[in-house]
């Protein structure tokens, strides 16, 4: 593979901006439909265990599957579509990700819908970071990019909780099959729009970094599943440090592969500029920080409010709606702000938000002690993550595009699972690790794991004011 791009990956730069919405709203969508996947059948888990016969501690992998493994082949999925094609990978992606889509719609056990969710996963790990890059590659504009950038994140990250919504929609009128189904003619859709609308892009002699695949797929899944198991077993569970040891040393083998490669998988030059190095980790802390919000609250309105499936979903609506609408004031802020305060905007929102739930109670309700802090979480989320977006996308050499997008959104995954083991942890001692919860020890625990929550984002602050100060992030 060369350094430059042929004439065909470029984008047709005379084209008026309009002719390329169809682009970035197919491809948003796509990225909708993947990260919405992550969490619509939270909601439904209690109607899924009655209908397949999941055991207790079974149920948790109809959601952690994806998470594993759509979480470990991302840097994978990225650097494949950089060598091989963006657009074919990404319709690949597309493709698989549709058909495990209809199977786990169908299936009749517990063990079949774990496969499904697998399948799932890779085809997200192929469409995700490929959906990014191609935006990457299509808005050349300074402000084209901004904006694209910012509705592409501000859908990702608004998939949480629409998923939340979506999955209380369907389960309650529908079926939780129905949220599986849906994606069927979406994911058709797609497919077969993305050859019309995209150029296809010159196929490159490419060698994929075998080594590096199998260490940064093997790594990144052993630390998962460890964190994941020592959300449910500890961190003494013999397992979960068998993991998280081979998961450490299998990722620090990546790196030294990484640094002798000639067509490295992740390229380390992706971290060289400060800016994009400070983002990569600032979301790594509001992935961890955030992820407690979605796994607590879900139990808080459902176990203390009493709250059914479809109302506690609607109820993170406030949090998605401030979440689009700041992440649509980035592009016109980032000129006049920069990308330094802009994140550290966002992150002491967030920060904010986490403290104001460390004051539930069993008392709380939630227009008094939901509402401002999701308004606030929903508000931070969308200047954070789409500054952040932009500050690693818009500065990144076009052939490193995939393979920026997948770290970026790796690190949104890994850090989720990191959170939400340290999280349930923290959660765990506050109560004792009590088999029985009332109501009031549960909110007590959660309102701790809310702290930690905010000592994630306190660090992000921290880490935003590392980043130079520039009136924008191609400046």
């Amino acid at each position: 593979m060369t350094d430059q791009l042929s004439a065909a990956d470029l984008p047709r730069t005379s084209e008026p901006t309009f002719r390329r919405v169809p682009v970035l709203l197919m491809l948003v969508t796509c990225q909708l439909m993947l990260v919405i996947d992550a969490t619509v059948l939270n909601v439904a888990l209690p109607h899924i265990q009655n209908d397949l016969g999941f055991t207790s501690t079974g149920l948790s992998w109809v959601v952690n599957a994806y998470i594993l493994v759509f979480g470990c082949l991302l840097l994978l999925g990225g650097r494949a579509g950089d060598l091989f094609g963006r657009r074919r990978v990404f319709v690949a992606g597309v493709a698989v990700f549709t058909c495990a889509s209809l199977a786990a719609g169908l299936v009749d056990s517990a063990s079949a819908l774990v496969i499904a969710r697998v399948v799932q996963a890779i085809g997200a790990a192929a469409a995700g970071p490929n959906a990014l890059a191609l935006i990457t590659t299509t808005f050349t504009k300074e402000e084209d990019r901004h904006w694209s950038l910012a509705w592409f994140s501000a859908i990702a990250s608004g998939g949480f909780p629409i998923g939340l919504i979506v999955g209380g929609l369907f389960t309650d009128w529908l079926s939780w099959r129905a949220a599986m189904f849906i994606n069927v003619p979406i994911g058709l859709a797609i497919a077969l729009l993305t050859p019309r609308l995209v150029p296809a892009p010159t196929r490159h002699a490419a060698r994929l970094d075998l080594p590096g695949a199998i260490t940064a797929t093997g790594g990144v899944a052993a630390l998962i599943f460890g964190l994941l198991r020592a959300a449910e077993r500890g961190w003494s569970d013999g397992p979960t440090i068998a993991a998280l040891g081979i998961g450490l040393v299998l990722v620090a083998a990546f790196l030294v592969i990484e640094s002798r490669t000639g067509q490295p998988l992740m390229p380390l030059r992706v971290f060289a500029d400060r800016d994009r190095a400070a983002a990569y980790v600032i979301t790594f802390l509001m992935a961890m920080a955030m992820i407690s919000t979605f796994f607590f609250l879900t139990q808080f309105l459902q176990n203390v409010l009493g709250w059914n499936a479809l109302v506690t979903g609607f109820a993170f609506l406030p949090m998605a709606l401030g979440l689009v609408v700041t992440s649509r004031l980035t592009a016109r802020l980032l000129p006049r702000l920069g990308t330094k305060w802009l994140m550290v905007i966002g992150a002491s929102l967030i920060a904010a938000g986490m403290v104001c739930l460390t004051q539930l109670s069993t008392d709380s309700g939630y227009l008094s002690g939901l509402l401002v802090p999701m308004l606030l979480l929903g508000m931070g989320i969308g200047f954070t993550f789409a500054t952040a977006n932009v500050a690693i996308m818009s500065t990144v050499e076009a052939q490193d595009a995939g393979a920026a997008g997948g770290v970026l959104q790796t690190m949104q995954e890994v850090g989720s699972s990191v959170g939400l083991a340290v999280l349930i942890t923290v959660f765990g001692f506050a109560t004792g690790h009590a088999r029985v919860l009332p109501h009031g020890l549960l909110v007590d625990g959660m309102a701790v794991a809310f702290a930690g929550a905010a000592v994630f984002a306190a660090c992000g602050i921290a880490a935003a004011f590392g980043i130079r100060h520039r009136q924008s992030a191609d400046t």
